[in-house]
């Protein structure tokens, strides 16, 4: 028995039921018997006599079978084999046609979005965040505009973003870095100023996740140095990771007395279940993964989440549906009701780099910076007057 393959295509003209699934070599069978040659045939479907011979013989190979009964001064007629196959076709066309016509409805209400001018589609690639996982049926709901989201950790995301693979991604930092923090040799390198644009997105809190009751009292990453606490971490490549890291440095609390450091789950809602069923005792994460799984939340940090894109990708229809749905009088709303969650300062609105990032110094400000410091050095010295100076 040899297996079966679907294929479709598009076309401007809606099919008559009977063609539902079509199929190139039961229309040369059909073909050759309504002519009664494979000349004929070959008119029939405006074809070569030399591609119908020739696509015969080619499935007769394929098949192991004879198609068709040749013989010298005749006319073509169907083998055996050849009225069976088209014997199978109308059976099955005539028991199947209600499940294929379905499905063609189903594929065609599918690519209805691609036809619609109305509708945008948006790839992005980020880092796990339940307010984008919000935000993303808000928006087909209300919008037609869908978010193609892959959840990923922050670095991956925008690497996947500067190789093409996404239009915008999304990734998250504490608010206001400032310069010589972790995150500045991390995404500096990934992010240039005039070639990336970063649009407001959402600011959230970042804490520990705990058992209900917090029966351990915890209330701060240094508490996970006694290494009784068992901690479930965020990969390598996670700005939460990347956060852990920081706010250990911070307080100086070493890796390697954390019990669990390198034991690692995927996603916020990960490490929350984790705990949930007993098997960590803290996880740093987001309130709202917290809370969904009956958590307690200590909140150690407020962070910034920002969207970034390709400045050439400002003006794209689907970019500019996304901040007209942020600026929405809807969105902002459904996002406080998001634990810990709420609007950025300029949400939907495009942000100077240097101004959330304060990792770049532009030339000018270079510039301006040492004029105004030989100026300072130099006034002091006009007016002293030493002595044996000349005037």
């Amino acid at each position: 028995m040899h297996r079966l393959k679907f294929h479709y295509t598009f076309d401007s003209q809606r099919q008559a039921q009977a063609d539902l699934i079509r199929n190139p070599l039961l229309d040369l069978l059909h073909a050759v018997q309504e002519s009664g040659s494979i000349s004929g045939a070959a008119r029939l479907l405006e074809l070569s006599y030399r591609h119908v011979w020739g696509e015969l013989k080619r499935w007769e190979l394929t098949l192991g079978n004879e198609l068709l009964v040749w013989e010298k001064g005749q006319a073509a007629r169907l083998s055996e084999f050849g009225h069976k196959l088209l014997w199978a076709e109308r059976q099955a066309q005539a028991r199947l046609s209600p499940q294929i016509e379905a499905l063609r409805a189903d594929l065609e209400r599918a690519y209805a979005v691609a036809f619609d001018d109305k509708v945008h589609i948006l790839t992005l690639y980020a880092s796990h965040d339940d307010a984008l996982s919000a935000l993303r049926a808000h928006a087909a709901a209300e919008h037609q505009l869908h978010l193609d989201i892959r959840f990923m950790g922050s670095v991956d995301a925008l690497r996947a973003l500067n190789e093409g693979r996404c239009v915008m991604a999304g990734f998250h930092t504490v608010h206001q870095p400032g310069a010589g923090t972790l995150g500045e040799p991390t995404y500096k390198p990934l992010l240039k100023p005039g070639l990336h644009k970063i649009i407001g997105f959402a600011q959230r809190s970042q804490g520990l996740m705990v058992a209900r009751g917090n029966p351990l009292g915890l209330h701060s990453l240094s508490q996970l140095a006694d290494g009784q606490v068992r901690f479930v971490n965020r990969a390598l490549g996670t700005g939460t990771r990347l956060l852990l890291d920081e706010l250990l440095a911070q307080q100086r609390v070493a890796r390697s007395r954390i019990k669990g450091y390198r034991h690692c789950e995927s996603s916020h809602a990960a490490v929350a279940q984790t705990i949930a069923a007993g098997q960590a005792d803290a996880g740093l994460g987001i309130e709202a993964a917290a809370r969904a799984r009956g958590l307690d939340f200590v909140p150690l940090v407020q962070e910034d989440y920002h969207l970034v894109c390709l400045k050439s990708a400002l003006e794209e229809p689907a970019v500019r549906a996304l901040c007209r749905v942020l600026q929405g009088p809807d969105w902002p709303a459904l996002l406080r009701q998001l634990p810990g969650y709420r609007p950025a300062e300029h949400m939907g609105q495009v942000q100077a780099m240097s101004r959330l990032l304060a990792w770049w110094r532009y030339r000018g400000e270079k510039k301006t910076r040492a004029c105004t410091q030989n100026a300072q050095e130099r006034k002091p010295q006009k007016a002293s007057s030493r002595p044996g100076s000349r005037k």
